[in-house]
């Protein structure tokens, strides 16, 4: 499933999911040893945790002994296509990554990949197809707004880290402070702060301006 949600959201929502393929799976009386491993995948065209990474994989572990695995079975993967780690993947998902982040120019090339193939084929039937058409043109407008989405965002943290490295030239800013800067996402009140950040010579100064 595409996404372009936040980090806190894509958590719960992966939550969410888990519950529903559970309920599905598991009858009225049966036993919980039959609940097969269930797996969330979400395929992300930005970085949801910004470590460059092209997977995450999530799967519960003890936090007092990492070597302990609670084993429930749950499997959550976020695939992102602005990965910069390709000696670590397979050849073969990066290859996919790349085709999923390409433009339709691009994605009609061939790959030299048969599951990127089978599945630009796939796409390409799609497309051909009259009943369908009304879904791929939704597909495309919403990573289209998950694109125009993940650029904001990235802004935001622009103008976020630009704040704090401002007001910490004179002293360490206080976690009051940087929790107010790194929750505030409307971007115009940050761009008030940052003239308020440059005109303050404490961050005293400065919480006392924004607070009025």
């Amino acid at each position: 499933m595409a996404q372009r949600k936040k980090l806190q959201e894509l958590g719960k929502r992966s939550r969410y999911y888990h519950s529903q393929i559970d309920m599905e799976l598991l009858l009225t009386g049966s036993d919980y040893a039959q609940l097969p491993d269930s797996y969330v995948i979400f395929l992300c065209d930005f970085d949801p945790f910004y470590k460059k990474k092209y997977r995450y994989t999530f799967e519960m572990h003890c936090r007092e002994d990492g070597t302990i695995s609670l084993e429930d079975g749950n499997h959550t993967l976020f695939l992102s296509t602005c990965g910069e780690n390709e000696s670590e993947m397979s050849e073969g998902l990066v290859k996919f990554m790349k085709y999923v982040k390409a433009g339709n120019t691009e994605s009609a090339e061939e790959y030299e990949d048969a599951f990127v193939n089978r599945i630009r084929e796939a796409v390409r039937n799609v497309k051909a197809s009259r009943e369908m058409e009304e879904r791929y043109m939704l597909l495309e407008e919403l990573i289209k707004d998950e694109r125009e989405q993940s650029r904001i965002e990235g802004k935001i943290e622009g103008i976020q880290q630009a704040l704090l490295k401002i007001l910490s030239k004179t002293e360490e800013v206080p976690e009051k402070v940087r929790d107010i800067i790194l929750k505030e996402e409307n971007q115009d009140i940050l761009d008030g702060y940052l003239d308020k950040a440059l005109s303050s010579e404490t961050c005293e100064q400065f919480l006392e301006m924004i607070e009025k």
